[in-house]
């Protein structure tokens, strides 16, 4: 499959900012007057280029940029139909249900421990979003990533539990990790911590810091993405273009919004997305998005863009934000602190990501073989319409729906061969990602 991205296609990395080691955040831009509209008119993004076998493939890694960067990955949002189900949330309610003893404070041990993240009971009847704010903003934290040769990247994240564990985006200290740089967490009081990487997943575009200064800070309360509607309030907090403690609020414009970001490490994000119209910038990436009983629902992952205005060169808000679902993030949170690294679910199959003239399901390019795609049946050809009863719109939509599910779940597809239709189960497979 080739690459057929639009030559309008302006959903790119956020562009380099020039900041100095010293992290001397700049004061807000002054206020003039916006600019106007660019002259564009709607399109389908292409589909990034497929290489992998088993799934879709990932886009090439892009070189690092000179400067400091506040990353927020621009999201390849197709425009397809609300999918049904939430990510990881059966994986999610497991794990509530677990009670299993869980004593480490490293690193690395047996997993997330209930009695450590937070129980305090959400605030009543929905609470305003200066309540909401008084409840998480202690609990989240700007962070900074920095390389070797001194340039780096900053973010947000938020506390998980009372081990010091510190939930944000891969993406925000993917390079520093690999670089063998510094990272380090601050807090709302403006304390430093030092901070390590407990592990990544490129894949779902999440990472599990451990800071040992931080075992004090106060963990967030999670909630559950499944509870949201569209149009119900959401605040999202974070440290947009270095200015920690910033909250903004908005609704849930979408849910189960199938987005696809640029990945790091030759891999690519697919995020079975909240969207919102909350401001979210360029630092917001990792940051939470919360409901009005003040527990967190989400994320802060991706913005669209659309070549509007820029700050320093950075696209920022229009009103399109993505956050991962918390299920997912939980879940994924889990088995790295288990083992310092997540698995994906696979099939065992390559799919063309662009959809069909009419939308209707996602085509099967390639099966493995001795994959779970070959022993359920499936062959080239086929198109997959239905996964567990929902509807597929296109490839990117059926590897969102696929991962939203764990690996050695059976699952059922719904396929059409040559116009017969036909349903098949599959048993997931899982690759390290």
């Amino acid at each position: 499959m080739n690459d057929e991205r639009d030559e309008h296609d302006e959903t790119q990395p956020i562009l380099p900012s020039e900041q100095s080691a010293e992290h001397q955040w700049p004061p807000p831009p002054p206020t003039s007057p916006p600019p106007a509209p660019p002259q564009t008119s709607p399109m389908p993004v292409g589909p990034p280029p497929s290489s992998a076998p088993g799934h879709a493939g990932e886009p090439a890694g892009s070189p690092r940029r000179s400067g400091w960067i506040w990353p927020a990955v621009a999201a390849l949002s197709l425009v397809v139909g609300v999918i049904g189900g939430v990510a990881g949330a059966a994986g999610y309610s497991e794990w509530f249900d677990d009670d299993s003893d869980s004593t480490s404070a490293g690193p690395i041990g047996d997993g997330l421990d209930e009695e450590d993240v937070d129980q305090l009971p959400p605030l009543e009847d929905g609470g305003s979003v200066t309540q909401v704010a008084a409840k998480v903003l202690p609990s989240t934290v700007q962070i900074i990533a920095e390389f070797e040769d001194g340039t780096g990247a900053t973010g947000s994240g938020f506390v998980l539990d009372r081990k010091g564990h510190i939930i944000t985006n891969n993406h925000v200290v993917a390079d520093a990790d690999a670089d063998g740089g510094t990272i380090s967490i601050v807090d709302q009081e403006g304390q430093h911590h030092e901070a390590e990487v407990v592990g990544r997943s490129p894949v779902y575009d999440v990472a599990v810091l451990y800071a040992d200064g931080a075992t004090d800070l106060k963990p967030a309360s999670l909630g559950r993405s499944e509870r949201l509607r569209v149009g119900d309030p959401v605040v999202a907090i974070g440290s947009p273009l270095g200015l920690s403690a910033t909250v903004t609020s908005g609704i849930v414009s979408a849910l189960g919004r199938p987005v696809s970001t640029d990945g790091t490490e030759d891999q690519s994000s697919y995020i079975n997305a909240v969207q919102t119209d909350a401001a979210i910038n360029p630092g917001n990436s990792g940051g939470p998005l919360v409901d009005r009983r003040g527990q967190v629902v989400g994320v802060n992952s991706a913005i669209a863009t659309n070549g509007g205005g820029t700050f320093n060169g950075e696209a920022g808000n229009i009103g399109v934000g993505f956050a991962i679902p918390v299920e997912q993030v939980v879940v994924t949170a889990d088995q790295i602190l288990k083992t310092g690294e997540a698995q994906y679910p696979i099939i065992g199959a390559q799919v063309v990501v662009g959809g069909t003239p009419d939308g209707e399901g996602a085509e099967i390019e390639e099966v493995v073989p001795d994959s779970p795609a070959e022993a359920a049946g499936l062959k080239k050809g086929d198109f997959i319409t239905h996964v567990e009863g929902e509807r597929v719109t296109d490839g990117i939509a059926l590897i969102v729906m696929i991962r939203s599910h764990q690996p050695g779940e059976e699952i059922e597809f719904t396929v059409d061969r040559d116009g017969d239709e036909r349903t098949v189960e599959v048993t997931l497979d899982g690759e390290v990602g």
